[in-house]
């Protein structure tokens, strides 16, 4: 019986993805992955990598999204490099076995918490930010002691093939290795045991990956995203709130997870805020920008497309235009923006920001709360007691008061999202515990034991034992 080439093509590729992560899972039994100092080696060297490789990263990440060298390492590669360099200076420290007190009912004893990796991990990565969303979690993933497999968007092969260049001149395979491809790739690496899954991309996709993972009980973290709502309120310093939700909002041609996705404002100052809109889109990016050279493009046809295709019928104040052998679209503003447009339907990943008006913060409030929950939100205003109320009444992965996009640039902050946007975090000491089981262990003394717990049981018994348990 003659077999299809491609049939067995895809067989042999689903074989090398099943024996590397079996390779993957017999290193991690060794032990070695479990001593500090060769994780904190492991990271020193890939910091190493990343530094001897930041011009082609940078090309690479020209290529795929047309991000200037500036854009590349202020989103990625610096930020990366601030993550690896925060995981080296504290691994050693976040590893050590915590003591904590032992309840008098379980006296003697010695408590105490131990701080453990998974195993193999896996980091599917998307194609927005290709090289930090990679790198970031897979750092994480190697600081807490995993073996890991990371998995880089095809849509962004560029960056994916330095990935798998850098990954593979710092690690062996059996440690950490970068597996390229595409939807195939995708489904075979999700039909294996992991003990551990990171991902970061779609709602639907997140889906299934948790669907899959529910089939070996693997844990997982989903960084998905959603429609971020930013507000700002009539005692907002107006010129600069704009100019910050325009470096927030067009940033990587708005494909960013947590960009401001639409904009609240109170329509006393509607008019005035549209105006500082379009002077920063003016001054920042150019009353020209397919001309800027640091302008980004969108991702691929498909995205440019249905990004345009948003726009149709609203009321466009600026941009509202596209050119196709670039795949740019101009950064574009909408006013009266109807909540059932398209536009206001899903998550719009491009330069489009839609604006709509409000006139008592309620009105947002119900407006949030009656949508998926989103990764960001961001509030401009000079009340303490509205950005209280704001925060204290909203649910959020994360976000700013008086600005966007930050909260997510530190390490000394977990970064993630709730509900609909996803589930766990990272970022730093977050990425550290998202990586690690926290196994609890008390050391019980054998030179006394307590008989009150055993039977047979008495008044006396029980009269302790509600005074150990006070």
């Amino acid at each position: 019986m003659l077999r299809e080439p491609g049939a067995v093509a895809e067989r042999s590729k689903g074989m090398e993805i099943e024996e590397l992560v079996q390779r993957q899972r017999n290193f991690f039994r060794t032990g070695r992955t479990k001593d500090v100092a060769f994780r904190i080696a492991a990271l020193q060297k890939l910091e190493n990598s990343i530094v001897k490789y930041e011009k082609e990263i940078n090309e690479a990440l020209y290529a795929d999204l047309h991000k200037s060298a500036f854009e590349g390492y202020m989103t990625e590669v610096g930020l990366s490099l601030s993550e690896l360099r925060f995981l080296i200076k504290n691994t050693a420290a976040w590893s050590k076995t915590r003591r904590v007190r032992t309840p008098l009912a379980q006296f003697h004893a010695k408590s105490y918490v131990v701080q453990e990796p998974y195993g193999a991990a896996l980091v599917m990565s998307p194609w927005n930010y290709p090289f930090m969303l990679s790198l970031e979690p897979a750092a994480g993933a190697i600081a807490a002691g995993n073996c890991c497999i990371i998995k880089p968007s095809a849509y962004a092969p560029a960056t994916s093939s330095i990935l798998k260049r850098i990954i593979s001149e710092t690690f062996q395979e059996d440690y950490v290795a970068v597996v390229e491809g595409g939807r195939q790739e995708n489904a075979r690496l999700l039909e294996q045991k992991f003990d551990y899954i990171f991902f970061t991309g779609s709602v639907a996709v997140g889906r299934l990956v948790m669907e899959k993972a529910a089939a070996h009980l693997t844990p997982v973290t989903l960084e998905l995203g959603g429609k971020s709502p930013c507000i700002v309120d009539r005692d907002a310093k107006l010129s600069l709130a704009a100019k910050r939700i325009v470096f927030g909002k067009f940033l990587n041609s708005g494909q960013t997870c947590v960009a401001p996705d639409y904009c609240f404002v109170h329509e006393s100052v509607k008019e005035e805020f549209i105006g500082y809109l379009v002077k920063w889109i003016d001054k920042m990016i150019g009353k020209q920008p397919f001309s800027n050279p640091d302008y980004p493009k969108m991702i691929n046809e498909k995205h440019y497309d249905r990004v345009l295709g948003l726009v149709q019928g609203e009321k466009i104040v600026t941009g509202g235009c596209g050119k196709r052998e670039t795949l740019q679209i101009a950064p574009t503003v909408l006013k009266d923006v109807s909540p059932d447009a398209p536009v206001m339907q899903e998550e719009i990943f491009g330069p489009v920001l839609p604006v709509m008006t409000f006139r008592d913060i309620s009105e947002v409030e119900r407006f949030v709360t009656d949508r998926p929950k989103p990764l960001a939100l961001y509030l401009f205003t000079n009340s303490r007691e509205t950005a209280d109320r704001i925060t204290g009444s909203l649910s959020f992965g994360g976000g700013c008061i008086n600005d966007t996009i930050i909260h997510l640039a530190t390490s000394r902050m977990g970064f993630g999202g709730v509900g609909a946007s996803g589930m766990g975090s990272y970022h730093g000491k977050k990425s550290f515990e998202t990586f690690s089981h926290e196994k609890s262990v008390v050391n019980k003394s054998t030179w006394m034991d307590l008989p009150i717990r055993y039977m047979p049981y008495t008044k006396t018994k029980d009269k302790l034992m509600r005074k150990f348990l006070k």
